[in-house]
């Protein structure tokens, strides 16, 4: 898959130097451009069209809240990440009206910094799968697209036999295995039956919350194994 090409808009070279070696250590980016004032970020933007702007908020030219406006008005495919010293409640109510995939304070920490575009790329990549595979998406695809964990709260009623505590136990401890687990694992963590385990995360499987996928034990007998959908 070709990389996320990003367009750095910033008035100090320096910061902009550091923001562009920050995004060349993650994997799947490339910085194409850097822009640092208002013409240069207008002529970059048309011109290389690119998939994300790391966009300041205060330059000595424009202000970069009505930049951000400005592409949406005519780019409604591209990202954008604010990395601004901007402390402003109301800064931060119209950059998030704006539609900002991310709002990060300097100064930057890269951790924080790399978190955002590993986040980003998970949902790049299947934006684009979805656009090419799928016509319709349903809420469990919503859910997962934007991180949120679904409760059992949120299922419509339960099936005879479905405890909603019971459920959530199970739910919670398929979240701490992101490798798999089998329902014999489960059963054993919060003391049920493999049977009873198994009936709970076969009802998960069906709500499209867990995935299961077949293993070979140690003697070589297929065990179904389960792990939270990502």
């Amino acid at each position: 898959m070709l990389p996320i090409r990003v367009l750095i808009i910033e008035d100090d070279r320096r910061i902009a130097e550091i923001n562009r070696r920050f995004v060349e250590k993650v994997n799947g980016y490339e910085v194409v451009g850097i822009a640092t004032n208002a013409e240069e970020a207008r002529e970059l933007t048309e011109v290389l069209r690119p998939d994300m702007l790391l966009l300041d908020v205060y330059f000595p030219d424009m202000n970069g809240l009505s930049f951000l406006k400005w592409v949406r008005e005519r780019f409604s495919d591209i990202d954008i990440i604010m990395i601004t010293a901007a402390r402003e409640v109301e800064a931060l109510k119209q950059a998030l009206h704006g539609g900002v995939f991310d709002y990060i304070i300097k100064p930057i920490m890269f951790d924080r910094f790399a978190d955002t575009l590993h986040r980003y790329k998970e949902y790049y990549d299947k934006m684009q799968r979805w656009v090419k595979e799928k016509e319709w998406i349903g809420q469990e695809d919503v859910d997962a697209l934007i991180g949120r964990e679904v409760s059992v709260k949120d299922q419509p009623m339960l099936p005879k036999g479905i405890q909603p505590l019971t459920l959530e136990k199970v739910l919670a401890v398929v979240r701490q295995c992101p490798e798999g687990i089998t329902a014999e694992e489960v059963g054993r963590q919060i003391g049920t039956s493999r049977t009873t385990a198994r009936r709970y995360l076969e009802y998960l499987v069906s709500v499209g919350q867990v995935t299961a996928d077949i293993a070979y034990g140690s003697v070589g007998r297929p065990e179904r194994v389960y792990k939270k959908k990502m």
